[in-house]
């Protein structure tokens, strides 16, 4: 068996385990056994791909592997993984390990609960490691379906329309999504829906620009691109926490990914016609998600605009095509998780001990709950693009990749995006010298504990991540950049 599909095959038996299981300690014990398998699975994935890579194996993908699926429709369950996907495996096995600890006093239905999170995990690293079109849609779905259950059962707030909105949308992308593909199918002549092997192929370039804006727009969707981000707000603010870390950390990576890895590689034709168009739409989302966040005052709606401002900038990168703002699109995918994925567990904490997430009634929480507080700031520093955190990596080199191309335009829609650094600064420190610092005006308050053993366990793995990316950022760009260049180069004869 190909040693990508134990990352299917893990969640799989975790999912029999979680059935199985007759208590509450026997479902955390197979989550943090399962948990623990795939973290330890992407890191020696990780380690192995770089000593590969190091030894001068120039393959672009590696551990490929192609069973047939489908025969009359040519599908196949085909795997293999470059840098990108590799980075893209790493950070959803962090965020799974640690989303587990963030939901140890989960209540009610513990077990029922796990079981979609697992499942939809399921999802997200089947979607990563397929090289097949169809595969990839097929766990694209199932990455999606669980999120209605998880917001719509154990969601906080208007709950039921938060899910229903957030399902309705994103089925709505996935059937531009399923046209785009059959589009390229039957409009390439192809006999087969393995990427690598349409990538050989030239679609005729009114295909291109037919079927590009399909493919943008469905994965788009779940980038929150303009206008099409409406349901992100509604959606983190009513998920619990670990689901709010798994859907803004990694769910929403896939948006970025597929318009990279799909829609750009296989239609570089379609990407220069309509490069343009969508590149104002995510200069728009880069700066409105900003702005959007500077007036809210509920924390997850604060983090959920944030979250539609940095995955803006992710599409943002990527339609600026220069392989330093690829790349930089892609490092930006990677310090957005982590950071976000932070921020969302430290304020489902804060929530679970206040039970307010308005800033208007949350003050000097650094006196009562320090660990807490100071796991905030750093997230806030991370996000607001401090030196030495993951987000100055890679924020500067989205814009200063975006700023080599020489005209006006795609200059000037740099120079505006560049204003979210400030309007970030803007909400972050307003919110952390709100309800961190002067004196607390709740007595009820001031009887509140700080983090216990799992919550901390939590935020030093994230805090940990969030700096090693920000300290250490070359071993991390460079095997990027390596599995940028064939894909950029089809871009960019």
């Amino acid at each position: 068996m190909n040693i990508l599909s134990l990352f299917v095959l893990i969640p799989l038996l975790m999912l029999l385990g979680l059935w199985i299981s007759r208590s509450v300690n026997q479902v955390r014990g197979v989550m943090v056994c399962g948990s623990s398998a795939l973290l330890l699975l992407a890191a020696w994935l990780t380690y192995t791909y770089v000593t590969v890579r190091q030894g001068g194996n120039t393959q672009e993908m590696l551990f490929t592997d192609s069973v047939s699926w489908y025969a009359p429709l040519n599908i196949c369950y085909s795997v293999g993984v470059d840098g990108i996907s590799v980075v893209m495996l790493l950070l959803s096995a962090i965020i799974v390990f640690t989303g587990t600890f963030a939901s140890w006093k989960i209540q009610p239905m513990t077990k029922e609960y796990f079981l979609w999170f697992t499942l939809l995990s399921i999802g997200v690293f089947g979607f990563f490691i397929s090289t097949d079109l169809f595969t990839m849609f097929m766990f694209y779905e199932v990455a999606l379906i669980p999120m209605y259950l998880l917001i719509g059962v154990w969601g906080s707030g208007k709950k039921e329309y938060a899910a229903m909105k957030l399902t309705l949308m994103l089925m709505g992308g996935s059937a531009f999504l399923l046209m785009g593909i059959l589009g390229i199918y039957y409009g390439s002549g192809a006999t087969t829906m393995n990427l690598l092997e349409l990538v050989k192929l030239h679609i005729p370039t009114e295909m291109q620009r037919i079927f590009f804006p399909m493919i943008f727009v469905g994965f788009g969707v779940l980038g929150a691109l303009f206008p099409f981000h409406t349901w992100s707000p509604d959606g983190h603010a009513s998920a619990p926490t670990a689901v709010s870390m798994l859907h803004a950390g990694v769910l929403m990576k896939l948006g970025g990914y597929g318009c990279f890895r799909i829609a750009m590689y296989l239609m570089p034709e379609g990407a220069a016609i309509w490069g343009d168009f969508f590149l104002v739409l995510t200069t728009i989302s880069v700066v409105y998600g900003a702005f959007s966040a500077v007036v809210q005052t509920d924390l997850k709606y604060i983090n959920a605009y944030s979250s539609v401002s940095h995955c803006g900038l992710v599409l943002f990168a990527l339609l600026m095509m220069t392989r330093v703002s690829c790349t930089g699109a892609i490092l930006q995918m990677l310090s957005h998780g982590l950071m976000t994925a932070l921020f969302f567990a430290l304020i489902g904490m804060i929530y679970g001990r206040t039970h307010t997430r308005d800033v208007r009634e949350l003050n000097g929480l650094m006196k009562i709950m320090p660990f807490l507080a100071v796991g905030y700031v750093i997230a806030g520093l991370a996000n607001l693009g401090l030196p030495g955190l993951s987000g100055f990596v890679a924020e500067m080199t989205v814009f200063v990749g975006s700023f080599q191309n020489a005209d006006l335009f795609h200059r000037v829609c740099t120079i505006i995006a560049t204003m979210s650094i400030v309007i970030t600064a803007v909400y972050i420190l307003r919110v952390v010298g709100k309800i961190l610092y002067g004196t607390c005006k709740n007595p009820e308050h001031l009887k509140l504990t700080d983090a216990t053993w799992d919550e901390r366990f939590a935020v030093i793995c994230l805090v940990v991540c969030v700096a090693g990316l920000g300290l250490a950022p070359y071993w991390v760009s460079h095997v990027i950049s390596e599995s940028v260049e064939p894909i950029i180069s089809q871009i960019i004869p």
